[in-house]
């Protein structure tokens, strides 16, 4: 039996718009995955925290307010400080295209835009969780 996904999404920083974060969580969970959604307002010791207990292998941050290249590198070292770097980490949002190099470069597995397919998504979570898994 292969353990189901489990993605922790969360909204970062003061963004108070949840709709996408919660349609991308519904989706994901007809997809099979197991889904924690963390709320609004969570800060990234909230969120890493939240993917330690709930032994997550994917975090997905959407961040409509800019924030972006503020908080995402705060997540990527506080996951590498607790030794949780097999965490892969998405972000959904308003990320302009010059800022998505940025991200990759520390270490984000996926950017995604207004428009990205919902299918896309779901199969790009498949399959980088699957290829971080450890073999049993």
């Amino acid at each position: 039996m292969t353990a189901k996904i489990r993605v922790v999404i969360a909204k970062p920083g003061l963004d108070g718009h949840d709709r996408g974060a919660k349609v991308i969580a519904r989706a994901l969970r007809d997809a099979g995955m197991e889904v924690i959604y963390t709320g609004l307002r969570q800060t990234p010791e909230q969120i890493v925290s939240a993917a330690e207990q709930e032994d997550a292998s994917v975090i997905g941050l959407s961040i409509l307010s800019g924030a972006h290249l503020h908080i995402c590198p705060r997540i990527m070292t506080l996951l590498q400080e607790r030794g949780l770097q097999d965490v892969q980490v998405v972000v959904g949002g308003i990320i302009p295209d010059e800022d998505v190099p940025a991200l990759n470069s520390i270490g984000i597995a996926g950017v995604f835009q207004p428009g990205t397919p919902m299918r896309d998504i779901v199969a790009f979570i498949q399959s980088h969780a699957a290829a971080a898994a450890p073999s049993a």
